[in-house]
């Protein structure tokens, strides 16, 4: 009986921190602005060219304004958008090359369409090489 009610006490406490955890994601996740927004968005190639690319949206994630302006192709995975293509250039699978998403310089940590956009962001998406 004791080990039936420890066992008890503990899912509910596990449950409990669940709920608490799921609470302060939804409390300070990143969040969209919602509006006319002007965004820049820098493709660098494999062989080292940039191409610069400007849009005015009221999407409210960067994903949809890639996939809408048709800058990218990618596959749908459990962590979001997978960018395969960016400017027409595809991803050589082989080479182990991967689009890498940044923002000002600074590597994103979620996937395209997860990624919040303001009013004046610059995104980078650069070929990147070796896993």
């Amino acid at each position: 009986m004791k080990g039936k009610k420890g066992t008890i006490i503990a899912a509910v406490l596990l449950i409990l921190v669940c709920v608490g955890a799921g609470a302060l994601y939804l409390r300070f996740r990143p969040s969209a602005n919602v509006g006319s927004k002007n965004i820049t968005v820098t493709v660098v190639h494999a062989d080292s060219t940039e191409k610069e690319f400007r849009y005015q949206t009221d999407a409210e994630y960067l994903g949809k304004v890639l996939e809408d302006e048709q800058l990218v192709e990618g596959d749908q995975g459990q962590y979001g958008l997978f960018i395969t293509v960016a400017d027409g250039e595809q991803a050589d699978d082989s080479k182990q090359q991967w689009w890498c998403l940044t923002k000002g310089g600074e590597m994103v940590n979620t996937s395209a369409d997860q990624t919040p956009i303001a009013d004046g962001d610059r995104y980078e998406l650069t070929l990147k090489e070796g896993y």
